[in-house]
């Protein structure tokens, strides 16, 4: 805590609860203008609750909260930026038909009739000041997921926020992007606002924050200057014992095709072509990564090898292990292809969407998999039960019991029980998509586990991810995709996240830049 100057927000005993389960507990927090404060902690810390007490979505049960040393009471959004204070969530709330100056005005009050040639003046001077590109008059449905955010940043500071929080700001962000968004806010910093990130990239809060602040199990376990801490000390704080941060990169051994997709092109509900002539091939005992920016033909890619996407043209060939034999995918049902091996963990942003069913407890969820016996990472298979106890134990599931429902469980453990089930029904070929979205550091750290020893067993992982960091030290061979073409296929050893960056911005940029 900071002595030498007035907390813009003081946060004391702050206390909630959702029935049985205690999200904050006393929490003591202070936030400082003029300072970028990085807000750390495991899933199910309390870190989301805790600023969306700040931001007027929930309502603390017990606590007070202090803005500008005078006690306030925040029982709704409105309170919040009547306070001056603006939350920025994961999922942006812009109605796609209106323009960026429409979507920033949307809602305030006595404003129906206003000029908008003026709020367009002032969205430009809030742009030009703090470093933003923003045309005022372009349609959200336009946007990238970059440019989406940016209008969610200006409409707070439109409305006179001082105070911003941006929860998981970099999550679809590529690098160049990111370093963007970081630029603007060191602008809006050095101007005086308090900042609070929340976010998992421990590499983006030594690049970014001023201040850490971390909570453990709805605790506040403390605060200090970044400057004065690591990556190794944060993450002990956060889980409460020593983790090793060290993502292992086997090198693949008895390589050999196990996949060959040909001249793939696929197109979506709307008849949009998602996915223009790829082709690549991924090897057992090997990690094909995948990067693009988000909506880069990344899902349509996995579901079209799983046999939940039509494919229109091209070919999906699977070559059987020991035997050689070949097998088109294309045209078979999703059954018959899972029966060949071949398992889809895709976390979606509606995680019970795909495959889990909420009303359903864990041990029936597993169920929904025809396991077959075999020499799998979760070798016990005599029962769902018993495969469910062990996926919960292996991935620390936080569960009251087996018999809970799905739908009880927080995001990030739903997520555990999904990755889990299909890691444990013995693949040889393993497509995942967002395996650690939104998963804490150390939860991560046992997926990325998990995920070397399906290779190390001569499983073909095909490793679609957010974090070009990990996806950089995971990988062994990087496919970009770029508006649904490939844009290069590069080893990932020795790869760097400015070329792969480029790779995902334009085609062909980048594959002889380092």
């Amino acid at each position: 805590m900071d002595s030498g100057k007035i907390a813009a927000v003081q946060m004391r005993n702050i206390t909630k609860s959702f029935g049985s389960v205690m999200a904050n507990d006393r929490v003591w927090l202070d936030i400082y203008k003029g300072e970028i404060l990085a807000l750390l902690g495991e899933n199910g810390s309390g870190k989301t609750t805790l600023m969306n007490m700040l931001s007027g979505i929930y309502y603390p049960d017990a606590g007070q909260i202090f803005v500008d040393g005078r006690e306030v009471v925040i029982r709704s959004p409105k309170d919040a930026f009547d306070l001056g204070i603006g939350m920025i969530h994961q999922h942006f709330k812009l109605v796609d038909v209106l323009t960026a100056a429409e979507n920033i005005i949307l809602g305030l009050h006595g404003e129906g009739k206003l000029d908008m040639k003026a709020v367009a003046a002032r969205v430009r001077e809030i742009s030009g000041r703090y470093g933003f590109e923003v045309d005022p008059n372009q349609k959200v449905y336009d946007m990238s997921v970059s440019q989406k955010q940016t209008v969610e940043i200006v409409k707070v500071l439109y409305r006179g926020a001082d105070i911003l929080i941006l929860d998981e700001p970099t999550a679809v962000l590529t690098p160049q992007e990111t370093d963007k968004l970081f630029a603007v806010l060191r602008n809006m910093r050095d101007d005086g606002k308090a900042i609070v990130i929340i976010t998992h990239k421990l590499n983006e809060v030594e690049a970014i924050s001023d201040r850490v602040a971390i909570l453990r199990h709805g605790h506040f376990v403390g605060d200090m200057p970044t400057a004065q801490t690591n990556a190794g000390e944060m993450t002990n704080m956060m889980v409460g014992r020593p983790v090793v941060l060290n993502i292992e990169r086997p090198e693949p051994k008895n390589a050999e095709p196990r996949l060959e997709v040909s001249h793939l092109t696929v197109h979506d509900e709307e008849g949009v072509k998602k996915l223009d002539d790829v082709s690549f091939t991924a090897y057992s005992g090997e990690i094909l990564g995948v990067a693009g920016i988000s909506g880069s033909g990344q899902k349509e890619l996995l579901e079209a090898i799983a046999g939940l996407h039509r494919a229109e043209g091209g070919s999906i060939t699977y070559i059987e292990p020991g035997t050689g034999a070949r097998e088109e995918l294309v045209g078979k049902d999703p059954r018959d292809i899972s029966d060949m091996g071949v398992a889809l963990s895709f976390v979606p942003e509606d995680r019970l969407g795909m495959g889990l069913v909420g009303d359903m407890d864990l041990s029936e969820n597993m169920m929904l998999r025809s396991f077959r016996r075999g020499r799998g990472f979760f070798t016990d298979r005599k029962a769902p039960h018993q495969l469910a106890e062990r996926v919960v134990k292996e991935l620390a599931v936080n569960t009251p019991s087996i018999e809970t429902p799905v739908r009880r469980l927080s995001g990030g453990n739903v997520q555990k029980v999904l990755v889990g089930r299909e890691i444990s029904s013995a693949p040889t070929v393993l497509l995942t998509a967002y395996a650690v979205r939104g998963l804490d550091i150390n939860s991560s750290y046992t997926i990325y586990d998990l995920i070397n020893k399906q290779k190390e067993r001569g499983v073909a992982v095909v490793y679609v991810g957010e974090d070009l960091d990990v996806l950089l030290e995971l990988s062994d061979r990087i496919l970009v995709l770029c508006g649904g073409k490939v844009s290069g296929l590069i080893p990932g050893r020795g790869a760097t996240k400015r070329r792969v960056g480029l790779m995902m911005t334009r085609l062909g940029g980048g594959e002889g830049d380092e």
